[in-house]
């Protein structure tokens, strides 16, 4: 496909009033580098009036780099920005936010212990001042809130609040300051469904007052429903701008990975939440998963957070010889200390795990791997790899005390090198050698190094926590492969995800977290995505 750029389409915004010519943002020739690292080489990027501008990339692509730069996070080795066709320097935030520039990044920068109104107008001339009369703030975030579908109470604390409404505030700071372009750091994660449809909802209010919408985004789908230009980016470039209307998830798809030939294998993850409910590929059917021998049964599991304090309750669920089971719900209500005591790597403070007929449950966690049991973590970085070991040493970690490695007392390294040789060649681990230290790889390879450890021991209880989070296209099929192919080999499979359209495109059937509790259960066929949502949102099974 041929680069190109144009003017946003006649699609969501065709009943607006003409715009002033030419774009509101244009930045040109922008350039960065962190050391020996190009970030952005020579990246042209431009956002029309009234417009939500899609900027779609993989992990690594420079999206958020190239938004920091505009948000005065970073300064430019070469380049420069105009607003309404004037040149502008941003030397920090401060800059940025005069010249009518607003971010919300994807970690809230927030005082928990602070009202949405204090949290709002931090930072800001209060008119009141030194008094701390803050109600003529309050009625014009009030006023902000009503306006743009950004509901939420001015007084309430928000360390009380969801993530759904703390992002509220985040937009609410930024118009309150008057923004007239708004950047939004992939702004749906950790949402339901209800949310992102409300999120969407409030956009279209935002660019029909006439301001701009910059949405940063991996998720093709997304930028399909919301946005009305698209522009894609890969490894620092721009490769392409083109009008929502006139494109399809395949073309996107293809500007993204560059390859024809790899776009044709993963049109899974290009679809990614388009087909209509029950359409998706099916692992079991339901006659063959009710037939499955129970491989894993969990009875009654409790685990304590990192402070003492409950954190996962009395979870109680099978899985079958054969089964992906998903676990569906917003991050930070008890999915990492439930897979971390399923792992055995966190203790329990009550229930059993039972795999295969043997009760884990107390047993170190050697006993565990040994049983089958084989864990991919969230944070693959922090918890998957030793960073400064090689890739040979990570990959026999875990397996480094027992006989498949050692040559009597001493690890027998030359088993240990040919095991890496063999897992670099079938996980398509790109590498210039096995003695590379771990923290070289990039994400994608450095989550295949762990799957290769994980399908190493031959797991018979897979447990897959966020696997494809931060991953190329690729990389994410990938993922979705291996989950298969142990599934195929009789493994049961645990997936949890933030991610809904993985949940109902992988899983036979999913179970809903809130507050460290199975709050509800469907099976593939059943999944509808507004549902979950409800679910996830606590609100307990929909009437």
């Amino acid at each position: 496909m041929s680069e190109r750029e144009q003017q946003a389409d006649s699609g969501p915004a065709s009943e607006r009033p003409l715009p002033m010519s030419g774009p509101l943002l244009l930045m040109q020739g922008i350039r960065k580098t962190f050391g020996p690292v190009v970030a952005l080489d020579d990246v042209d990027f431009s956002v029309g009036r009234s417009e939500v501008h899609g900027l779609l990339g993989g992990n690594g692509a420079g999206k958020t780099t190239l938004m920091n730069v505009l948000y005065g996070l970073y300064r430019p080795d070469a380049g420069r920005v105009s607003l309404d066709g004037q040149p502008v320097e941003i030397d920090d935030p401060r800059d940025a936010i005069n010249h009518g520039i607003g971010m919300v990044h994807q970690n809230f920068l927030q005082v928990e212990t602070y009202t949405v109104t204090e949290n709002i107008v931090l930072g800001t001339d209060l008119p009141s001042w030194p008094t701390m009369r803050l109600t003529e703030p309050a009625d014009h975030i009030a006023e902000l809130s009503t306006r743009f579908g950004l509901r939420v109470d001015p007084t309430a604390r928000v360390g009380d609040l969801s993530v759904g409404l703390r992002q509220r505030v985040e937009i609410l700071k930024a118009l309150y300051r008057g923004a007239r372009i708004l950047v939004l750091d992939e702004p749906t994660t950790n949402l339901t469904p209800q949310e992102v449809e409300s999120l969407f909802g409030s956009l279209r209010a935002i660019v029909d007052e006439g301001m701009s919408v910059v949405f940063i985004t991996h998720k093709i789908r997304e930028t399909m429903s919301v946005c009305d230009t698209l522009t894609v980016m890969r490894d620092g470039r721009r490769v392409g701008t083109l009008q929502r209307r006139e494109t399809s998830p395949a073309d996107l798809a293809t500007l993204m990975v560059g390859d024809d030939v790899i776009v044709s294998r993963v049109t899974e993850i290009v679809t990614a939440g388009m087909a209509e409910p029950g359409t998706a590929s099916v692992t079991l059917t339901d006659e063959h998963l009710d037939d499955a021998d129970v491989r894993v049964a969990v009875e009654g599991v409790g685990a304590l957070s990192d402070h003492g304090v409950p954190a996962v309750s009395e979870a109680s669920f099978a899985l079958r010889r054969g089964e992906i089971l998903g676990i569906a719900g917003v991050a930070g209500n008890g999915q990492v200390e439930l897979a971390e005591a399923l792992a055995g790597i966190r203790p329990l403070s009550g229930g059993s795990v039972v795999l295969d007929g043997r009760d884990l449950a107390g047993g170190p966690t050697a006993d565990w791997i040994d049983a089958g049991v084989a864990y991919v973590p969230e944070d693959r970085h922090r918890d998957g790899i030793l960073p400064s070991a090689s890739i040979v040493e990570n990959l026999v970690l875990g397996a480094q005390r027992g006989t498949r490695f050692r040559k009597g007392p001493l690890l027998d390294w030359s088993k240990a090198r040919k095991h890496a040789e063999d897992s670099i060649s079938r996980f398509s681990i790109k590498t210039p050698s096995a003695g590379l230290p771990a923290a070289q790889l990039s994400g994608g390879n450095i989550q295949r190094v762990i799957l290769a450890r994980a399908f190493s021991h031959r797991p018979g209880f897979l447990i897959l926590h966020n696997p494809t989070r931060g991953l190329d296209i690729p990389s994410t099929q990938f993922v979705y492969e291996r989950a298969r192919e142990a599934v195929e080999n009789g493994s049961a499979v645990l997936l949890i995800s933030e991610d809904l359209d993985e949940l109902t495109g992988l899983c036979d059937r999913l179970l809903v977290i809130y507050s460290g509790r199975i709050v509800g259960e469907r099976r593939r066929g059943n999944y509808d995505q507004y549902e979950l949502g409800h679910l996830m949102a606590g609100l307990g099974e929909s009437a």
